[in-house]
């Protein structure tokens, strides 16, 4: 499976059901019905994309969504959700976190005031992502990897220096459209 057919069947996930149970379902049956490589594939695709926004900027700009609530499964699974707004948007934000300020649902979760009033399915995640390919899998798709020897992040694993997420000039630097938007920054 190429980037391409991954990224079609992500977005076909979306245009032919509604909400994150039914995408899940519908990958599942989708990955369910192809060879078990391109299953395979499809998880080393997930693990790619997931790895371009695996950087201390994204992590940054999911904490200020999330008002500082990101954790690191918070950042993982912000990064699946990521993946499921489809390719333009995530070529986007790959290319620079600060636009998920124009992302609708982001700017609706910036309208909100603050976390404590978004319902559960408001949260910029998507956990179920990570194992529709083992669902799909007939076997175990970790040993099948390991024999490949690949190892599919489990958890964040940004490269380079850590930085204070809440700190203003940073904010400022980095996602000064993100900081305007959730009142972190002038």
């Amino acid at each position: 499976m190429d980037l391409n057919a991954f990224w079609g069947l992500v977005e076909s996930s979306a245009a032919e059901t509604s909400g994150q149970d039914e995408r899940l379902e519908w990958l599942t049956a989708a990955l369910a019905a192809l060879p078990p490589g391109e299953v395979v594939e499809f998880a080393v695709r997930l693990d790619e994309v997931r790895r371009r926004v695996d950087t201390w900027e994204h992590w940054q700009a999911a904490d200020l969504i999330c008002g500082g609530l990101c954790s690191d499964d918070g950042f993982f699974y912000f990064q699946a959700w990521l993946v499921g707004q489809g390719r333009a948007v995530f070529e986007a934000v790959a290319a620079s976190p600060d636009a998920l300020a124009g992302l609708p649902h982001v700017r609706v979760l910036a309208s909100r005031g603050g976390v404590h009033a978004w319902a559960d399915d408001d949260w910029p995640d998507w956990e179920g992502l990570d194992y529709v390919a083992d669902e799909a899998f007939d076997g175990d798709l970790e040993a099948v990897l390991a024999e490949r020897g690949l190892e599919l992040l489990a958890s964040p694993d940004p490269e380079g220096e850590q930085f204070d997420f809440a700190d203003p000039a940073e904010i400022s630097a980095r996602v000064p459209k993100l900081g305007a938007l959730f009142g972190k920054v002038a």
